[in-house]
C-alpha cells in the first residue's frame, strides 16, 4: 500500500482548505447554528459558494459536473469538510444521492437531477427509516401499489433529515409484499410538494430542528422516479450505506477536536500546572489519537478498495464502527477535561474552544445509532469478515 498522496491530491486539499477557512470561518458557522442550518445539516449559501468552485461532486463524470477524479479525491474533499465543521448536507447529496444516480438511474434521471445537485440548486432528504424499521431496515413497511403509470404511495419516516428544506426524498418502499422482506423494495425519487405529504418537525434535546417525520398518503409518484430495477432497492440501498458509512469527514473532524484539546490542556491550569503535564490526561489524549490515526486509516483502505471496482463492505462497516465510537470518547474525554464549559454555547464568552466541544457533545449522540447501529456493524463484520454464525 502507498501510503502517499500524489502531487494532485495534494494540489486538491490546498484548494479546499483554503476556500473554507476563507468561507466557513467561526461568524459563519454560529449564523448556520442560529438560522437553524447545522440541525439540518444544509447552508443553501455555503453549498452553492462550494459548487460554484466545481468542488462538489468531483468523481461524477465530466457531462454532470463532475471532475471525473477518483472515490480518493473525493475522500480527500470529505475530509477538509469534516475538520471545517461544514454541513453533511453537501457529502449526502453527491457521495450518497449523487453517486447512486450515477450508478443506478436512468439517462433521463441522470440528466434531470445530477446538474442541479452539482450546481448546489437542489438538495435530497433520505427517506429510510420508520417507526419500527430502523436497524432493521428491511422490515420497512412504506408502501407503494402500481396504478397505470404511477405509484400511489402510503406509510411514514421518521428521522427525515433536512426534509423540511429539501426539494425531493428518496424514498425506500415495499413493491412486493409478499416478497421476502430484502427482495420486496423499490427505491423511487419523490417530490416534497406532492399532494398526500406532510413534514411534521422532530425537535431534538437542544431544542434543534433538523429531522422529521414524512407521512405520505396516497401520494402518486410517476413510474419513471423509480430509480433501479423494481423490487431490487435493498442492493441499491447497500450501496449507498456503504458509502455512507465509509465517509472520512469524522476522521478531520477527529483531528481538528483533538488539536484543540491538546491547545486547551496546554493552556489551563490546574492547582498551577499545566493539564497537558498530567501524566492521566497525557495517556488519554494519546491513545485517542492513535485510534484516531487507525480509524483513517481504515477509511483510506476502503475508499483505495472502492477505487478498484471491488466492494468493501467489511471494511466499510469497521470504517463505520471505530469512527462512531472514537467520536463519542473524544466527546467524552472533552467533558472530563473542560468540565461545565463543555456545554457552554459558542455564542457565550464564556465558551472553550469556540463552543466546538459542545457541538462535538450534542451531534455525536447519534453517530452509533445513525447509517447502522454499532450493533449491526459487529454483526457485518462478525458473519461476513470472520465467518462466525449468527448469534
Amino acid at each position: 500500500m502507498r501510503f502517499k498522496f500524489t502531487e494532485q491530491q495534494d494540489a486538491l486539499r490546498r484548494e479546499v482548505k483554503d476556500f473554507l477557512e476563507k468561507e466557513w470561518d467561526e461568524e459563519a458557522q454560529l449564523r448556520a447554528e442560529e438560522a437553524g442550518e447545522l440541525a439540518s445539516g444544509h447552508s443553501p449559501t455555503l453549498h452553492q459558494k462550494v459548487a460554484s468552485k466545481g468542488l462538489v461532486a468531483l468523481n461524477w463524470p465530466t457531462e454532470y459536473g463532475g471532475r471525473g477524479w477518483t472515490p480518493i479525491e473525493m475522500a480527500i474533499f470529505a475530509e477538509e469538510l469534516g475538520y471545517h465543521k461544514v454541513l453533511d448536507g453537501v457529502y449526502r447529496n453527491t457521495m450518497i444521492i449523487g453517486n447512486s444516480i450515477c450508478h443506478f438511474g436512468t439517462d433521463e434521471q441522470k440528466k434531470k437531477y445530477l446538474p442541479d445537485i452539482a450546481a448546489g440548486k437542489t438538495l435530497f432528504s433520505i427517506g429510510y427509516t420508520e417507526p419500527n424499521a430502523g436497524s432493521d431496515l428491511a422490515s420497512l413497511e412504506t408502501r407503494a401499489a402500481e396504478d397505470g403509470d404511477e405509484y400511489v404511495i402510503n406509510g411514514v419516516k421518521v428521522f427525515n433529515t433536512g426534509g423540511h428544506i429539501a426539494s425531493y426524498c428518496w424514498l425506500a418502499t415495499r413493491t412486493d409484499p409478499d416478497a421476502p422482506k430484502h427482495r420486496g423494495i423499490s427505491v423511487f425519487i419523490v417530490d416534497l410538494k406532492s399532494p398526500g405529504i406532510t413534514i411534521r418537525p422532530l425537535h431534538n434535546v437542544a431544542d434543534g430542528h433538523g429531522q422529521n417525520e414524512l407521512v405520505f398518503q396516497d401520494v402518486r409518484v410517476p413510474k419513471e422516479n423509480m430509480v433501479g430495477e423494481k423490487n431490487r432497492g435493498w442492493y441499491l440501498m447497500a450501496k449507498a450505506l456503504d458509502i455512507e458509512r465509509i465517509r472520512t469527514s469524522p476522521s478531520g473532524r477527529h483531528q481538528r477536536v483533538l488539536e484543540m484539546l491538546i491547545e486547551y490542556c496546554k493552556e489551563t491550569k490546574r492547582n498551577g500546572i499545566p493539564l497537558i503535564k498530567d501524566p492521566l490526561v497525557r495517556q488519554q489524549i494519546v491513545q485517542l489519537y492513535t485510534e484516531a490515526k487507525a480509524a483513517r486509516l481504515i477509511s483510506y483502505k476502503v475508499i483505495y478498495q472502492q477505487s478498484k471496482g471491488e466492494i468493501p463492505d467489511v471494511p466499510a462497516s469497521m470504517a463505520k464502527l471505530s469512527g462512531s465510537e472514537l467520536s463519542q470518547k473524544i466527546a467524552h474525554l472533552g467533558m472530563q477535561l473542560l468540565g461545565p464549559r463543555s456545554i457552554i454555547h459558542g455564542s457565550s464568552k464564556w465558551s472553550a474552544m469556540n463552543g466546538e466541544l459542545e457541538h462535538m457533545v450534542r451531534e455525536t449522540i447519534t453517530y452509533t445509532i445513525s447509517a447502522g447501529a454499532s450493533e449491526i456493524q459487529r454483526m457485518v463484520i462478525a458473519g461476513r469478515g470472520l465467518g462466525l454464525p449468527r448469534g
